[in-house]
C-alpha cells in the first residue's frame, strides 16, 4: 500500500512539473504551437513513443515532451526498452539465466601430418669417392640400422684398409680409429682382414633405422668429403601440426588429449597429446603452431600415417566453473559488447558487459552481469533496434542541456563568490567546526540572493527558486542539523549551476550520505576549490575521504 501511494505521489509530482514547464516557461508560446519531441509515460519513464498513445505497462496516457523541457526522470531511461505482451510473443523473446557453469569447449582444428624433425639424420660423405651401386635408390625407402645404403669406390678408403691389414699393436689401433673416422662401423673394421685384397668397393651402411626422406646419391656420381648424400627420418613417431588462433590459445595446454582423423584413414581415430606450443606468434595470420605427438606403428610392412597428409583434430577442453552467459545473449559492436536484462513487466535493460573466454555455447563474464540475471537470448537485436529509436527521441533535449552559456564579468564574479562560500561551509563541516559553518552560512544567504538576481537570464527559474528555499540557516545548534541543512543547500546549488562555467571548482560526491543523515538520499554533492584533498562535509573526521570527484 505504501509503495502504491509513493507511485501515485510520484506520478502527480511528475505531471505537475511537466505542466509547469509546458505552461509557465514561456507564457507567449502555447503547447499547440510547438511540436513534441516524443511522448513519455509518467509512471514508467523508459516508455517512449514518437506518437500519442498509452503506456504498454500501466495503460496511462503518454505525456508529450517539448524542446527545452527536462522531461521525466531519465535515469536508465535510454537503456530500458518496454514491450507489450503481444510484442513479446511476436518477437519470440526468450531469456536464460546468467549462471556459474563449466565453460566446456570443443575446438575443431585442421593441419598436416609431419615427421619428427628431431630424429632426422644426414648421411654425409666421409671421404672422396664415387657411387657404384645404390641400394636406397628412392624417396620413402625403408631402411634398418646397418643395412647398406650404397656401395662406393674410394681410393683413400682402400689405402687405409690396406694399411690396417699390415699394421700391428698400437699402430693398428690408430689405423682402426682412422677407418672409423672414414665412416666404417666396428663390425666393418673387424671384417677388413677378411676382405679380398683385390676388392675395390666399400659399403656405406645406414647409421639408424628409418625412411629415406631425401637422397642426392645416384649411381656413377662422384662426391667430395662432406657432401650430404642421404637424409633419413624416423617415422615411428609422427607430428600433427596445426595453427591455433590467438582467441583459442587460452584453452590449449601442454598434455591435453586430442582425437585426430584423416581422410586417408576413414573411420579411424588416432589419439594424441599436445606436446608443444610454438611461442613464436605469426603476426600476419594471427596464429601459432601447435604440435601433437602420434605413435605410428608399422602394420603389414608399412607405417599407418603418411607423411604430409591432411588431418583434422577435435580438442575437448574442460575448465573450472566460471560465471557464464549464453553466446546468443551478447551483442558485439566494434567497440562495445552488451546484453539485455529482463527486468520483468516487459521491461528490458541494456547493460554493457565484458567477456572473457569463449565456450561452445557460453561466454565467460568478466564484468557487467551477475548470477541470476535473466538475459535475452532470442530477440535481442529487435529490442536493440527499439533502443536506438529511443535514443533518437531523447537526443534533442540532451543536446540543449549541454549548451554552455556565455557569462559576463558580473555573472562570473557572482558565481565565484558564491562557490567560495559554499566551499567554506563544506570545509567547516569537514573539520566538524559548527562555529565556522554558521559564520560562512550567514554570508551565503546574502550571496545566493545576489547570485540569483544576476544569473536569472541563464539559470532556470525553477532551479533558482529551489536554491532560494534552502539558503535560510538561522544559526544551527548541532553538527547534525547543520549537515542536513547543508545537504539540501549544496544539492540545490549543484542543480542550479549544472552546465554553468565554474573555473577552478571541483565537484565531489559521497555515495552513502544516508548513513550520516537519516532519511536523506544516498548520494550528496559539494563544491571544493583549489587542489586540496577530498574532505567529506557529511561525515567529517569519521570518514573524511569518503567520496569521489565528479567529472563534468
Amino acid at each position: 500500500m505504501k509503495t502504491l501511494i509513493t507511485i501515485l505521489i510520484t506520478a502527480l509530482i511528475v505531471g505537475t512539473t511537466s505542466w509547469f514547464f509546458l505552461h509557465d516557461s514561456n507564457p507567449k508560446e502555447t503547447t499547440s504551437e510547438r511540436k513534441p519531441l516524443y511522448y513519455q509515460s509518467a509512471m514508467h519513464p523508459w516508455i517512449k513513443s514518437d506518437k500519442p498513445g498509452r503506456c504498454t505497462i500501466c495503460g496511462m496516457e503518454l505525456t508529450p515532451v517539448y524542446p527545452g523541457d527536462k522531461g521525466f526522470d531519465q535515469s536508465g531511461g535510454e537503456d530500458i526498452i518496454a514491450l507489450s505482451d503481444s510484442q513479446i510473443r511476436v518477437v519470440n523473446v526468450a531469456t536464460e539465466e546468467v549462471a556459474i557453469r563449466d565453460l566446456n569447449q570443443t575446438l575443431n582444428v585442421a593441419g598436416t601430418i609431419d615427421d619428427d624433425e628431431r630424429t632426422h639424420r644426414i648421411v654425409s660423405a666421409y671421404v672422396d669417392g664415387r657411387v657404384d651401386m645404390l641400394f636406397a635408390n628412392h624417396h620413402g625407402f625403408p631402411i634398418k640400422k646397418d643395412e647398406p645404403l650404397m656401395m662406393i669406390y674410394s681410393p683413400t678408403l682402400l689405402q687405409a684398409e690396406r694399411e690396417y691389414r699390415t699394421l700391428t699393436g698400437q699402430l693398428k689401433d690408430a689405423a682402426a680409429l682412422r677407418l672409423k673416422q672414414m665412416g666404417l662401423t666396428d663390425a666393418q673394421i673387424a671384417d677388413v682382414p677378411n676382405k679380398p685384397v683385390d676388392a675395390l668397393y666399400s659399403m656405406v651402411l645406414a647409421p639408424n633405422s628409418g625412411t629415406v626422406v631425401t637422397h642426392n646419391a645416384y649411381e656413377g656420381t662422384y662426391f667430395k668429403e662432406g657432401d650430404p648424400l642421404f637424409e633419413i627420418g624416423d617415422f615411428s613417431i609422427m607430428w600433427f601440426l596445426f595453427d591455433a588462433y590467438e582467441q583459442d590459445l587460452p584453452f590449449i595446454k601442454i598434455g591435453q588429449k586430442i582425437d585426430i582423423t584423416l581422410p586417408s584413414q576413414p573411420g579411424k581415430i588416432f589419439p594424441g597429446v599436445v606436446s608443444f606450443i610454438d611461442p613464436n606468434f605469426n603476426e600476419t595470420t594471427r596464429t601459432t603452431e601447435v604440435r601433437v605427438d602420434l605413435p605410428n606403428p608399422e602394420i603389414d610392412g608399412r607405417r599407418e600415417l603418411f607423411h604430409k597428409v591432411y588431418a583434422e583434430g577435435l580438442l575437448k577442453i574442460d575448465s573450472a566453473p566460471v560465471l557464464t552467459v549464453p553466446r546468443s545473449a551478447v551483442i558485439q559492436t566494434s567497440s562495445q559488447a552488451f546484453a539485455y536484462i529482463d527486468n520483468g513487466n516487459g521491461a528490458y535493460q541494456q547493460v554493457p558487459v565484458k567477456t572473457g573466454r569463449r565456450g561452445s555455447q557460453y561466454l565467460e563474464v568478466i564484468a557487467g552481469l551477475k548470477a541470476g540475471d535473466k538475459v535475452v537470448t532470442n530477440g535481442a537485436l529487435l529490442i536493440d533496434g527499439q533502443a536506438e529509436m529511443n535514443r533518437s527521441f531523447s537526443t534533442a533535449p540532451k543536446e540543449a542541456i549541454k549548451i554552455t552559456p556565455v557569462l559576463d564579468e558580473g555573472q562570473t564574479a557572482a558565481i565565484t563568490e558564491f562557490v567560495k562560500l559554499a566551499d567554506a561551509m563544506a570545509a567547516a563541516l569537514a573539520k566538524d567546526d559548527l562555529t565556522a559553518f554558521n559564520k560562512a552560512s550567514e554570508a551565503a544567504m546574502m550571496i545566493s540572493e545576489k547570485m540569483g538576481k544576476v544569473l536569472a537570464t541563464v539559470v532556470p527559474e525553477a532551479e533558482l527558486a529551489a536554491l532560494d528555499k534552502t539558503r535560510h540557516f538561522h544559526g544551527l545548534e548541532t553538527l547534525a542539523s547543520a549537515r542536513s541543512a547543508f545537504l539540501k543547500f549544496s544539492m540545490a546549488a549543484d542543480a542550479a549551476l549544472q552546465g554553468i562555467p565554474k573555473p577552478g571548482v571541483r565537484v565531489f560526491e559521497c555515495p552513502m550520505v544516508d548513513q550520516a543523515i537519516p532519511g536523506a538520499a544516498k548520494k550528496g554533492r559539494w563544491f571544493q576549490t583549489g587542489d586540496r584533498e577530498i574532505a567529506n562535509p557529511y561525515f567529517g573526521a569519521e570518514m573524511l575521504t569518503c567520496g569521489k570527484e565528479i567529472k563534468p
